[in-house]
């Protein structure tokens, strides 16, 4: 059974845009400098036909993990439970004396720590699963273990 694709309802949105385009737009552009390059003749020398190729490749590589990803989509909801951490939980944490930092929990593709959105797979995030405010919890984190307070789950 293929693992689940933990996403927020925007993140999917977003995969499914990108799919589209990729499959509309961006496929018909591609077929275009194909063709052009075709005309030109001697493909074996056709520096613009090679990249094209290269490019149509990774052009469907990148469709085909798409539809991979949106069939096994798991939209989180967005009435998460408050009680305990979970994917799509906002938590307020904090490292010792350091400020308070709130992060979304997300799936793994939706990941994006600069924005407040960790993955329920990082360090951080698989030390918080399943966890309550008010508990203290140890996260192995590439610089060592570190020791995290929940504050608040929303």
């Amino acid at each position: 059974m293929p693992e689940p694709t933990y996403l927020t309802a925007e993140g999917e949105a977003k995969l499914q845009a990108e799919l589209i385009e990729l499959k509309g737009p961006r496929r018909e552009e591609l077929a275009k400098r194909l063709r052009s390059a075709i005309q030109m003749g001697d493909l074996s020398e056709n520096a613009d036909y090679h990249q094209a190729k290269e490019d149509q490749g990774f052009l469907e590589g990148r469709i085909q993990e798409l539809e991979y990803l949106l069939r096994n989509v798991v939209i989180i909801a967005k009435n998460a439970s408050k009680d305990i951490v979970s994917v799509g939980s906002h938590v307020t944490i904090q490292e010792g004396s350091f400020p308070q930092e709130t992060y979304h929990v997300v799936g793994a593709k939706e990941a994006d720590p600069r924005n407040g959105k960790i993955s329920n797979e990082s360090p951080i995030g698989k030390a918080l699963m399943d966890h309550k405010a008010g508990e203290t919890v140890e996260a192995e984190t590439p610089a060592g273990k570190i020791k995290l307070k929940i504050l608040k789950i929303e």
